[in-house]
């Protein structure tokens, strides 16, 4: 049985849709009040309605994470919300195609102002009130081509091999004060719905054939991850990287 996780706060980062809003939904569902935050104010909307309708606690600040700035931003408007933030799942991120001499320098900072510079700040800005309460849990979303080559998204597959290095640092930095800072590194997850819509293309039938599980993953099941680090079920896990990616990563 999940433990519940009443009487927490969560910011999740890009939850508006895909494996962010299953994270929010799960999290709503364990007991947390959810700050949902994204770019898209329409779709804000609706997951906070949505996650309300279902007796979760929920609230929309929205938030384009692109620099330092917008990440302070994010992490004063979220605490004005709820108070304090207890857990910060930094899920938010770009990921173009795009070879090496394919990459601009604008596309390049763009990764890695999403994936890499909003964390950072937001772990800034937050981490420490949990320190002064003696407990909080960051959990980052990472990526199964974090540790393996990926020349067709260089940017974006060394972003997340940052991010990682950022996770052990953090747990070193902030374990001895009560705060925890974990990763989920996700493969390849599609919707349910999309699932069924593909299920004739070579090229998803050959994705899923390299992989051990022999399907996609389901956002669910990412977001089931995250709340597993997130809740004292992990007091005892500290810079993990817990992939999620049904093998991808030992195929």
């Amino acid at each position: 049985m999940s433990t519940p996780l009443n009487g927490k706060t969560a910011l999740v980062t890009g939850s508006t849709s895909g494996i962010g809003r299953a994270i929010a939904d799960v999290l709503a569902n364990r007991g947390v009040h959810v700050i949902v935050s994204g770019r898209n104010t329409e779709r804000g909307a609706r997951a906070v309605a949505e996650i309300r309708e279902a007796g979760g606690k929920a609230d929309f600040v929205q938030a384009d994470l692109t620099s330092a700035d917008s990440a302070r931003t994010l992490a004063e408007q979220a605490r004005s919300v709820t108070g304090q933030i207890d857990i910060l799942v930094n899920n938010a991120g770009v990921f173009p195609e795009g070879a090496t001499a394919d990459t601009t320098e604008e596309l390049f900072d763009a990764v890695y102002n999403t994936n890499v510079k909003a964390p950072f700040f937001l772990v800034a800005e937050l981490v420490p009130g949990m320190v002064e309460r003696g407990g909080g849990a960051v959990v980052n979303v990472s990526s199964f081509v974090a540790d393996k080559a990926a020349p067709d998204r260089v940017a974006y597959s060394s972003s997340k091999a940052a991010l990682n290095n950022l996770t052990k640092a953090w747990a070193k930095q902030y374990g001895p004060s009560g705060v925890r800072v974990n990763s989920v590194a996700p493969g390849a997850v599609v919707p349910e719905e999309v699932q069924a819509a593909i299920a004739d293309d070579p090229r998803a039938a050959a994705a899923v054939d390299a992989v051990p599980a022999r399907r996609f993953g389901l956002p669910r099941e990412i977001a089931e991850a995250v709340a597993y680090l997130a809740s004292d079920d992990a007091a005892f896990v500290h810079g993990a990287f817990l992939n999620v990616d049904g093998g991808a990563s030992v195929a």
